[in-house]
């Protein structure tokens, strides 16, 4: 069993067991929940009517947050001639740890062969989540923009980062907004019944907080 501090316990008490909170609560909750000294980050976790062993039901995507991460996003572009250009123009970060990594399609075979380094790290870049484009100054602008990359678990749960405790409730808001309705969109055909099993929020160290799903516009 996995050991929970002083301070996570007494948090969880203040969150009312088996109550499903409107979104705007929720979110009120969480960050009087978080007590880190730092500017925590703020998730979503949703539980999905999906048999993730059907090709058609595994999600993979991403979204460009209204509001923004709060993270400083460093950017690598793997591309050549004019699109190497268009990256350094929209801001590319080339030197050191990177966050995210774009690459043109003609570009593919030779990182491929890095697909054991970089599958692990999550820097691979893929057409579903756009990082792999001939947009490459879009691509860019997205990703420091705020843009988050959402998968499917072999549980059918999905996360995302919707933003900083130190948002404004009205931003942390739109952000999750987006976030949800872009999972509502991505519902696969062939699913049947409820596709939206349950919703949660959580802070960085901080219990969940279940959220009502009637609080969304289906």
């Amino acid at each position: 069993m996995k050991y929970r501090g002083k301070n996570y316990r007494s948090e969880k008490e203040k969150v009312e067991k088996n109550k499903l909170y409107s979104k705007e609560e929720a979110i009120k909750l969480v960050k009087e929940l978080s007590n880190v000294k730092f500017d925590a980050t703020v998730e979503v976790a949703m539980n999905l009517n999906l048999d993730v062993k059907k090709a058609d039901q595994q999600l993979r995507g991403a979204i460009v947050l209204p509001k923004g991460t709060g993270k400083n996003v460093k950017v690598a572009v793997i591309a050549k001639g004019d699109f190497a250009k268009q990256a350094t123009a929209a801001g590319a970060d080339y030197v050191g740890d990177v966050d995210v990594m774009i690459a043109t399609p003609d570009m593919m075979p030779a990182l491929g062969k890095l697909g054991k380094i970089l599958g692990p790290k999550g820097l691979m870049p893929n057409p579903k989540t756009g990082t792999v484009t001939t947009q490459v100054e879009k691509a860019v602008t997205d990703a420091k923009a705020g843009r988050v990359e959402y998968r499917t678990d072999s549980y059918g749960n999905v996360h995302g980062v919707i933003g900083k405790v130190s948002f404004k409730d009205e931003d942390l808001l739109e952000n999750l907004d987006a976030f949800v309705k872009t999972i509502l969109k991505a519902k696969p055909t062939t699913v049947k019944g409820t596709y939206v099993k349950n919703i949660a929020l959580c802070a960085t160290m901080t219990p969940s907080v279940k959220i009502d799903t009637n609080s969304f516009d289906k």
